[in-house]
Order: C-alpha cells, then sequence, then structure tokens
C-alpha cells in the first residue's frame, strides 16, 4: 500500500523518523508520497527522499496557508528550486484555497494568484497537482477548470456536494483515517469510482489521541472496502495502483 499524502519533515518525527519508516515497511506499505508545503522546509524533504532512495518520494508546492508571511521572493526562489529539482520530484502540492485560515479577501486574492502560478507550474514541469481546499471549493474547482488542470488529486477531500464535479473532470481524490468518524467522507467513499481513489494519511496529524503515522492508511482502506462492500486486499492494491500511476512512481506491484 502507498500512503499518497503524509508530512515526514513535520518537528514531529525529528526524533525517530528512521524508526517510523521502518514500521511502514513491516505494516506493508511499499512508497510513500511526503507533501513539503512550505519553503523552509524544501531541502529536509528532498534529504528525507534522497536518505530512503524507492520509497519516499517527494511533492513539492507552497500551501496557500502561508500567503500572509511569504515574501514575492520566497515564493520566487521556491519556483526555482521545484524547476532545479523537477527530475526527482513526482507532484506540485500541496496548493490551492484556504479560506478556514485566511479570512482578508485581500489575502484570499493572492492566493488565488498562487494558485495559478502552481498550477501553471504543474503544466510546465508535466507534474500532477495535489490539491489543498478548505471552505473555499468552489473557487478551488473554478480555477483548476479554467487553467484547465487535468491531473488533480483533491487532499481530504470531503466535499460531497461537489463530487459529481470532481468526477466529471476526471481527477482523483485521497481519503484518510477521518472515513472512521464521517458519515460524509463514507458515502464519498462509496460513490467514488474505484481508479480514481487513493490512501492518505496526512501525517503526522489526524492520529487520534496520538501522533500520526502513514500505517494509519490501514484505517481508510478498511472503511472503503466496508463501504464498497469489497474485500480489503482489493482496496489495498487498487489504490495502491492509483497511486503510482498518477504520481508515476518507479516502483511495481
Amino acid at each position: 500500500m502507498i500512503d499518497s499524502h503524509a508530512h515526514l519533515e513535520q518537528e514531529d518525527y525529528s526524533e525517530d523518523l528512521d524508526s517510523v519508516i521502518k514500521r511502514c515497511k513491516e505494516a506493508g506499505l511499499i512508497a510513500i508520497v511526503t507533501s513539503s508545503a512550505n519553503p523552509k522546509d524544501f531541502e529536509k524533504t528532498m534529504k528525507i527522499a534522497e536518505d530512503n532512495p524507492g520509497f519516499v518520494f517527494p511533492a513539492i508546492g507552497i500551501h496557500p496557508e502561508y500567503i500572509k508571511e511569504l515574501s514575492i521572493k520566497e515564493i520566487d526562489d521556491q519556483i526555482v528550486k521545484i524547476k532545479e529539482n523537477a527530475d526527482k520530484i513526482y507532484a506540485i502540492g500541496e496548493v490551492g484555497l484556504d479560506y478556514h485560515w485566511i479570512a482578508e479577501e485581500e489575502y484570499r486574492k493572492q492566493q488565488q494568484q498562487l494558485f495559478r502560478r502552481m498550477i501553471q507550474l504543474a503544466k510546465e514541469l508535466k507534474k500532477p497537482l495535489v490539491i489543498h481546499s478548505r471552505k473555499a471549493m468552489e473557487d478551488t474547482i473554478q480555477i483548476l477548470e479554467e487553467e484547465k488542470a487535468e491531473k488533480v488529486m483533491m487532499h481530504m477531500f470531503g466535499s460531497r456536494s461537489h463530487l459529481q464535479q470532481v468526477i466529471d473532470n476526471g481527477w482523483s481524490i485521497s481519503i484518510g483515517p477521518l472515513i472512521k468518524k464521517s458519515k460524509g467522507i463514507r458515502k464519498i467513499a462509496r460513490d467514488m469510482p474505484m481508479d480514481k481513489l487513493m490512501l492518505e494519511t496526512d501525517s503526522p496529524w489526524f492520529g487520534e489521541d496520538k501522533r500520526g503515522e502513514p500505517t494509519n492508511i490501514k484505517i481508510a482502506a478498511e472503511y472503503i472496502a466496508r463501504f464498497k462492500k469489497v474485500d480489503f486486499d482489493v482496496i489495498w492494491k487498487t489504490c495502491a495502483q492509483n497511486s503510482i500511476k498518477f504520481f508515476d512512481l518507479p516502483i511495481k506491484i
């Protein structure tokens, strides 16, 4: 199985990342896509991937939450780094819109502008997009459609009212451990075409009362299997195959 979206660069893993990765392999994971969403984490993320070849694959972007604190130069420098390391990067993400943390219209407009730049960067480099959207789904979908984004994964997707638009656009979604608590996400998992489903954990978050780890994708897989009424092994394998295809990962199962 593959965790299609985690954050191994977070300080939560600073003391025992090697042990975490060992546990993941022992649990049957064959890959982790780790998302670096802040420019300050670029080098650390690339080093983690370098230290774990064939198992950890980086996605690099700029999270919309950081729009207030990043200068234009910092954004430009991040884009340059992404271009210079394009052969080692497997997706642009996570990028998108976040109206939960950013309420000011001025900064929301800046988010939208940055989002469009990230989409164009992904198209230029022929990389898939990993999308963050919180309380901004209408604008997120509109911008993706206007920019003619094609290879899109809606990370932690939970908006059932927008599911048909996602399906119609041929986009993918990833589902994490939140499915355990959310009836809406269970219905999304039930209704989403199997070939557009991936598993994620968004680790280190969503670990209930403790730190989350990529091994928690088993929670998502178990619930998806239950609500799609298929065997766990079908979800386990199919979602991995979907991740390999979406990110063009150099691994086989």
